[in-house]
């Protein structure tokens, strides 16, 4: 019994990572970007990290933006709609 037990979690946990590997969500049209006021930086030198478009459940729901501690050497490269073929994916932001 407690095989079946382990092997339901090993399986379980094995599903889970799969599916936050899941592929790229495309659209035919890209969403409007809500429009918010940005409020004022918490603290010197504060970065502001724009708002991400994020996949959840059956469509893209926006997810406004933050201000972050800056890093050391590094620049928060903006996320943007990329066309293909296929419609048009999100390609989230990052620190490069």
């Amino acid at each position: 019994m407690k095989t079946i037990a382990k092997l339901g979690i090993v399986l379980a946990l094995t599903g889970s990572l799969f599916a936050s590997c899941a592929g790229q969500a495309y659209v035919t049209e890209r969403p409007v970007e809500p429009v918010y006021i940005r409020p004022v930086a918490p603290y010197p030198n504060a970065v502001w990290v724009p708002g991400e478009w994020v996949w959840r459940g059956n469509r893209y729901v926006y997810r406004q933006g933050f201000y972050a501690r800056p890093r050391y050497n590094h620049v928060y490269v903006q996320g943007h709609w990329q066309p293909t073929n296929r419609g048009y994916v999100w390609v989230r932001g990052y620190w490069r």
